[in-house]
């Protein structure tokens, strides 16, 4: 093949990972011509409703699917944090390339850390993942929902409708965002567990030995074990509802450390575990963990958490 079409969402950030995926691809491969296709989502057009409310993280790549599908591309690039854990048929995950930070990350133009927010400081965010942590952690913070692109989020805080914002550390690192706002600090994974996912690029494409081959140079073997673990555990415990789950792994040798945490949206409660198992066990680490929440009762907290979470998102 001479020529790879990528579809990609025209956001500012998804048009880096895609152009930085473009790069590599032809870097790799010379005489290969890799073109972008930008193309608008559902997720991208709705900005005055919760997504979780109308479909969740597939809102991001339905469109781009299609296209796919239909033959007008050969893979998409994704921030593999949206990337639901099921693909239509004939479509694959082809590759994840190498992580960048996985934390999430406070910023602020008038506080230092969440420690330092007064007392029924407003905090922006859409996720009931960092609304559950925020909320186990300070309760009387007053949490309000965030929508928009990175810039549009950025702006509001400095405009002052929110007195913190909490971001994914990765995305704003890679738009070279993060000098920009005075404090812009990673949270640690013990206090905010990220998304499955966060922080990696992941290349879905058609189900084509030829494309496959071309896009086995972007994947990173390291990463892919960590977020395999990660998207096998919420895809044993999701169950088709927007639920607030934190779960991070990260390699250590010929070892594994997980951190997981499922709860309900206003922090009242929740369920962790931290847990080191053998790297070269990864594919069945997430399900294994996923079915240890279960055996204590994760699925009822779960679907306490769903209804929570809907009444939290139509408000």
């Amino acid at each position: 093949m001479k020529k790879l079409i990528i579809a990609t969402r025209a956001s500012k950030l998804a048009l880096w990972q895609s152009n930085h995926i473009k790069a590599l691809l032809e870097a790799a491969h010379p005489g290969l011509v890799v073109e972008l296709k930008p193309i608008k989502t559902t997720g991208d057009k709705i900005l005055d409703t919760p997504l979780a409310l109308i479909g969740g993280k597939g809102l991001f790549t339905k469109e781009l699917e299609e296209d796919m599908l239909a033959g007008g591309s050969h893979l998409a690039v994704h921030s593999l944090k949206d990337v639901p854990t099921k693909f239509p048929d004939g479509l694959v995950l082809a590759a994840v390339t190498k992580r960048e930070d996985p934390r999430d990350c406070f910023l602020s133009f008038k506080y230092a850390s969440i420690e330092e927010l007064p007392q029924g400081a407003v905090v922006g965010t859409t996720s009931l993942r960092r609304r559950m942590q925020l909320k186990a952690v300070r309760s009387d913070l007053t949490i309000k929902d965030l929508r928009g692109n990175i810039d549009t989020r950025l702006r509001k805080l400095e405009d002052g409708e929110f007195d913190a914002i909490i971001l994914a550390t990765a995305g704003i690192k890679r738009l070279g965002l993060i000098d920009g706002v005075k404090y812009a600090v990673p949270i640690e994974t013990t206090v905010m567990t990220p998304s499955m996912g966060q922080a990696a690029i992941g290349i879905e494409s058609i189900d084509d030995d030829r494309v496959l081959e071309l896009l086995s140079v972007l994947n990173d073997e390291d990463t892919m074990i960590e977020t395999t673990i990660e998207r096998d555990f919420v895809d044993t415990l999701e169950g088709g509802c927007q639920v607030p789950i934190g779960v991070n792994a990260k390699l250590d040798g010929e070892t594994v450390e997980v951190l997981a945490i499922i709860g309900m949206p206003d922090g009242s409660k929740s369920m962790s575990k931290s847990i080191t198992a053998l790297a070269e066990d990864y594919e069945e680490v997430g399900v294994e963990l996923a079915n240890e929440f279960l055996s204590e009762g994760a699925d009822k907290l779960l679907a306490a958490a769903c209804k929570m979470g809907e009444e939290i998102l139509k408000k």
